[in-house]
């Protein structure tokens, strides 16, 4: 669990960031924007800079959704498989922005493909880590049926992360999708049993399970906001923390 901050030291050793896919889209309807997709990975070569071991995943949700591809009659597995194709094609993209930025970065997917990146290995992601390196995780689990959080969570317990930070288009959980009730309120703190008690749709039930039973803290911020990412991981700036009861 994560160590007592002090001056010399990070708030938390190594951190998962999961991005949605959505945020890369930028001002855009669709697909990557470049700028976007720079300004995150600035974000994180100047976390990076101050030695928190970083790894990420990236949702497909600007590319293609499965489940929303399921909705309109193609096989749950099918569009479920795409979508993991697109995690891949954002991945690559945040690779290539980040080491333009100066930071080493190995993209590793669950589904193999040696041609264009590694296959995931959990001993080999941990050495990258050790030695510095941003390690970027795609294509999921490699399974249909299960989510990009549930996928983040999975790796965030693997790689013995301290929290699990999601970057948003919002600044923390909210009571209602702030984007649609100008009366919703955030929370500034929340138990996993609060998340599944009252259904609150930021990460899906099996993500917070998984946190729950690891005990790694969830922290959602906006990633949208310039300095947010290094802000959080410090304590301060605007987001929600979800955790054990009497650690939140």
């Amino acid at each position: 669990m994560p160590a007592a901050p002090s001056a010399s030291a990070p708030r938390y050793r190594r951190v998962l960031l999961k991005v949605s896919g959505e945020v890369l889209m930028g001002s855009q309807g669709f697909g990557l924007d470049m700028d976007t997709v720079e300004a995150v990975a600035e974000e994180i070569a100047t976390v990076h800079k101050t030695g928190v071991e970083l790894c990420l995943v990236i949702g497909g949700g600007n590319i293609f959704r499965g489940l929303a591809g399921a909705a309109k009659g193609m096989e749950r597995g099918a569009a479920d498989y795409m979508g993991m194709l697109a995690t891949v094609m954002n991945a690559l993209a945040m690779q290539n922005a980040l080491e333009r930025a100066g930071v080493d970065t190995r993209v590793q997917s669950a589904i193999r493909m040696d041609s264009v990146c590694e296959p995931y290995i959990r001993r080999r992601a941990q050495r990258h880590l050790e030695r510095g390196r941003v390690v970027i995780f795609a294509a999921g689990t490699g399974n249909p049926y299960f989510t990009t959080d549930t996928a983040a969570a999975l790796r965030a317990a693997e790689m013995g992360c301290d929290a699990l930070f999601k970057g948003t288009s919002v600044d923390g959980v909210y009571t209602a999708d702030p984007k649609k009730d100008s009366g919703a309120k955030r929370y500034a703190r929340l138990t996993y049993h609060d998340v599944l008690a009252q259904d609150l749709k930021f990460m899906d039930a099996s993500a917070i399970s998984l946190m729950r039973e690891n005990g790694i803290p969830i922290v959602v911020f906006s990633i949208r906001e310039r300095g947010a990412l290094l802000k959080v991981l410090n304590g301060d700036g605007v987001f929600t923390v979800v955790g054990d009861e009497e650690k939140s």
